[in-house]
């Protein structure tokens, strides 16, 4: 059964479109997109939030989340969201 997850990445300063920008240029957005098991990771922005970028986040199963999360992929992306905070 698919899983989706839904990120609020929120910001200050256009942190979280910085953060997403960053995402996609460094080529890691693409190669989440890539890796085996996803469905879909896509951004959005709230018309009403400027400062708040959703992300989701679809994968096959739990264990191709496991697998991506043990990945030196969530390092990366973790470096570029130093200066948001996610729900």
């Amino acid at each position: 059964m698919a899983i989706t997850v839904n990120l609020y990445y929120k910001g200050a300063n256009g942190n979280a479109k910085k953060f997403m920008g960053e995402t996609e240029k460094s080529g890691t957005a693409a190669a989440i997109r890539a890796e085996k098991g996803n469905l879909r990771y896509d951004y959005f922005f709230p018309a009403n939030d400027p400062e708040t970028v959703l992300l989701i986040d679809s994968w096959e199963n739990q264990e191709a989340i496991d697998v991506h999360h043990a990945s030196p992929m969530m390092d990366t992306q973790l470096n570029f969201d130093k200066n948001t905070t996610y729900t």
